[in-house]
């Protein structure tokens, strides 16, 4: 099957190569102009997507691995094309926060007070008038460094944070928003939609965003997961926030991966948030999950057909290795790794099934076959692993990390590890984990 894959930055890129090692014949766009040089030689690439459209043909498959191409799905559809990824709808639901809150009220759902901003003294204002424990975010998913979890219930840590902003030209310009802090364990629930029905399995995820153990340092996109598939529809947390957006999803024709960020606490799950797409690194962790061909599950999404995704039971982990000037990016330091050789050397041949590349690129001639940095961003790849306790896989993914030599390399050690020592009981009496 020929497959064009849309990568906006390299988030799901590395599926373009399980997808060829698949047998499928694969073209990588990358959207944004920094990431273009990641994957040379590593699987083919194409300058312009819309080129290779009579290639891939209404017999082949259009993936999109992120939100903003909501319009374009939605005309390649009407067209005949076989797309997986989001709609336009789904694009709006998560890059505009108040949106969502309107459309989790709508469903039902319990929300808290949140508004966006298109200038930052406004918001440095409205705290003024509206004093109390406030988080910062940002509706771009790739600038998650600009999010700050206010600790003073006058605001007042929220309010120096946000004047840094507007004296920071990379950043005075961003909309934001400003929601209610509450308290509570962060707890995901996602699942694939078809554009009629939800297919496979359930996923329950931990998102890890902060950048040292212990949840301590500046907020990342995000350093690892932990997450397992159920594919109990009687789920606490699927019925109460996911299973209700059937007919929406329904509705706008949404057809790829649909999930949706929640504290939890002793009065409920209050969702805060939409991810209309490939989310990152979850998705590596899928495809250690999964037992399924993706080139087959893919294409039955995108099709509106029923699935029956075959998957591994037990926990899983997944590692992002970094370097600087992560989680900064490019524009906020000189400092990048790019062009230093990483070595998987010590890795068995089974072994690097289970790492996924994100900021890395082959190079041919004198050193043919050797892998080095090519991101200026600090994402460099993934390790995953599965077992039947999360203790066990994190060090299987530690171990996997071990082996690996990435030059000012970085990581997390405990992902998972607060779900087992504090956030399992609390889930337990809650109800939301039996």
């Amino acid at each position: 099957m020929n497959i064009l894959f849309v990568s906006n930055e390299c988030m799901g890129a590395h599926l373009a190569v399980l997808l060829k090692k698949e047998g499928h014949d694969v073209k990588l766009y990358i959207d944004n102009k920094s990431d273009r040089q990641d994957f040379d030689n590593i699987v083919e690439k194409t300058k312009s997507w819309k080129k290779e459209l009579s290639w891939v043909g209404k017999d082949g498959l259009i993936v999109f691995d992120d939100v903003g191409y909501g319009k374009i799905q939605d005309k390649l559809r009407k067209k005949g094309y076989l797309v997986f990824g989001g709609c336009e709808m789904a694009d709006n639901l998560e890059k505009n926060r108040e949106l969502g809150q309107k459309i989790f009220k709508e469903h039902g759902l319990k929300t808290v007070e949140l508004k966006d901003f298109n200038d930052i003294e406004d918001a440095i204002n409205f705290i003024k008038r509206n004093p109390r424990k406030w988080v910062i975010k940002c509706n771009d998913h790739s600038r998650k460094f600009i999010t700050y979890i206010g600790e003073f219930e006058d605001g007042k840590d929220t309010i120096s944070v946000l004047k840094n902003y507007f004296n920071n030209k990379h950043i005075n310009r961003e909309k934001i928003t400003l929601h209610e802090r509450i308290e509570g364990v962060e707890m995901g629930v996602g699942r694939y939609f078809n554009g009629k029905d939800w297919v496979g399995p359930i996923e329950i995820n931990f998102e890890h965003t902060r950048m040292f153990p212990d949840d301590v340092g500046p907020v990342t996109s995000e350093m690892g997961t932990l997450a397992w598939y159920d594919n109990d529809e009687q789920n606490k947390l699927y019925k109460e926030v996911l299973s209700g957006f059937k007919p929406y999803l329904q509705k706008i024709g949404f057809r790829g991966d649909f999930e949706i960020n929640c504290i939890i606490n002793e009065n409920g799950a209050f969702p805060l948030e939409v991810t209309a797409r490939m989310g990152t690194p979850i998705i590596h962790l899928h495809s250690e999950l999964n037992l399924s061909p993706w080139g087959e599950f893919l294409l039955a999404v995108a099709q509106g057909k029923d699935y029956d995704l075959k998957f591994k039971k037990g926990y899983g982990i997944v590692n992002l290795i970094a370097t600087p000037p992560f989680p900064y990016g490019k524009k906020h330091s000189k400092e990048t790794l790019y062009g230093t050789n990483v070595y998987f050397d010590r890795l068995l041949h089974e072994e690097m099934k289970s790492v996924h590349f994100e900021g890395l690129s082959l190079r041919v001639g004198k050193d043919q076959g050797q892998y080095f940095i090519s991101s200026h961003e600090g994402y460099i790849a993934y390790t995953t692993a599965v077992a039947d306790t999360v203790s066990k896989a994190r060090q299987k993914s530690l171990d996997l990390i071990n082996k690996i030599v990435v030059p000012k390399g970085f990581y997390r050690n405990d992902i998972g590890e607060k779900f087992e020592t504090q956030d399992l009981a609390k889930l337990k009496k809650w109800g939301y984990i039996k």
